[in-house]
């Protein structure tokens, strides 16, 4: 049964940070490109962050750049989002997403909502 269980959202004032976490099961994580989307009320589904398989390239949304960072563990089957400096912008639900690198399989997670505000 595949999963991608994220977690480490909440509620956290403008200028803090949060580290979000995606746990997989069920599939061969490193051969996965893992990256998070997020969706703000309202708006369509962003890329934030990605992260090839092994984990040697990353891509960030120009909003995000400087201040997030995208990482995983492929022995612990987990990616994560390392959130600094964060504005009430940011406020969205945070999807995990794992790709096949070839062939098929697309998953995502349930999401976690972020909510930046004093």
């Amino acid at each position: 049964q595949v999963q991608l269980v994220e977690s480490g959202g909440g509620l956290v004032q403008p200028g803090g940070s949060l580290t979000l976490s995606c746990a997989a099961s069920g599939f061969t994580f490193s051969v996965y490109d893992m990256s998070w989307y997020r969706q703000a009320p309202g708006k369509e589904s962003d890329l934030v962050a990605a992260i090839t398989n092994t984990g040697g390239r990353t891509n960030y949304a120009d909003s995000v750049k400087g201040r997030f960072t995208i990482s995983r563990d492929n022995a612990k089957k987990t990616v994560y989002l390392q959130m600094n400096s964060l504005k009430p912008e940011d406020t969205a639900v945070y999807y995990c997403n794992a790709r096949r690198i070839v062939g098929t399989g697309n998953y995502w997670g349930q999401g976690t909502q972020v909510t930046v505000s004093s």
